[in-house]
C-alpha cells in the first residue's frame, strides 16, 4: 500500500510539472532544393499509316511496312525488349454527302511501335531507322532519368537549407531565435526534361544528306521539399 502511495505521488508530482512547463513555440516553414541532372532513358513512339479502298489491302500494305520498320530498329541495336505495339487501328474512310447516308470510300490503318531505351546516344539514329524504313506518324521524343535517387541527397540537403533560412528570417523578425529542428516531413516532384533542341527531320539540309535525326537530350531538373518545423527560443 505505501509502495502504491509513492508511486501515485511520483506520477502526481510529474504531472504538474509538466503543466507547469510551458509548451514549445514554433515556426513551420517549407523548403525547395532543385538538382539538374542528365536524362539516361529515352522513348519515341512512330508508326505507319496506309489507306487503301478495302481492309484487307490496308492491312496487307500497313503489316509489310511496319515488318520493315521494326526490322529496321532491331538492325539499328534496339533488342526486342526494348520495342512493343503501342497502337492498331483501322477507321472506314467515308464520304458525306448532304441528305444522303455517309458512305464508305476506304479504310486508313495504322500501326504504332514504341523504342524504349537505355542509350541516350542512339535515339537519333534509331528514329533515322525508323523514318528511312517508311515511318510516316510520330508522337514524339521524351528523356528521362531511370534513377529516381539520383540526385536526392544533394536535393535533400538543399531543400533543408531553404527551409531553414526562411525559418531563420521569420525568427529574426519576430524578435526570437532559431532553436533545433522538432519535426522534418519529406516530399519531391521532377520536372519534365528541357531539351536544348529537337528538330525532328530528316533528308538534306544544307546540301548534306542527315544519317540520323539531330536531337538533344537537355536536361532534367528534380525538384525536392521538405516541411521543417523549427522551435522557436
Amino acid at each position: 500500500m505505501k509502495r502504491f502511495l509513492a508511486l501515485a505521488s511520483l506520477i502526481f508530482a510529474c504531472a504538474a510539472f509538466a503543466a507547469d512547463e510551458p509548451a514549445f513555440e514554433t515556426v513551420s516553414v517549407t523548403g525547395t532544393g532543385r538538382v539538374v541532372v542528365a536524362p539516361d532513358r529515352y522513348s519515341f513512339t512512330v508508326g505507319v499509316q496506309t489507306n487503301a479502298t478495302t481492309v484487307d489491302d490496308a492491312v496487307r500494305e500497313n503489316n509489310t511496312r511496319v515488318a520493315a520498320v521494326i526490322a529496321a530498329l532491331k538492325k539499328g541495336g534496339a533488342k526486342d525488349e526494348e520495342i512493343r505495339t503501342s497502337n492498331f487501328s483501322i477507321w472506314p474512310q467515308q464520304d458525306y454527302e448532304q441528305g444522303r447516308a455517309p458512305r464508305i470510300t476506304g479504310y486508313q490503318v495504322t500501326n504504332s511501335v514504341t523504342v524504349r531505351r537505355d542509350k541516350i546516344g542512339d535515339a537519333g539514329k534509331l528514329l533515322q531507322a525508323a523514318i528511312s524504313a517508311g515511318v510516316n506518324t510520330s508522337t514524339g521524343l521524351q528523356f528521362e532519368v531511370s534513377d529516381p535517387t539520383r540526385g536526392r541527397d544533394e536535393g535533400l540537403r538543399a531543400a533543408f537549407a531553404d527551409a531553414k533560412a526562411k525559418a531563420t528570417v521569420l525568427a529574426t523578425a519576430a524578435g526570437r531565435t532559431l532553436g533545433r529542428a522538432l519535426t522534418i516531413s519529406e516530399g519531391n516532384l521532377s520536372q519534365p526534361p528541357i531539351p536544348k533542341s529537337m528538330p525532328m527531320r530528316a533528308g538534306v539540309v544544307a546540301g548534306v544528306a542527315q544519317t540520323e535525326v539531330p536531337v538533344e537530350s537537355g536536361t532534367q531538373e528534380l525538384t525536392f521539399t521538405v516541411s521543417v518545423i523549427f522551435e522557436l527560443r
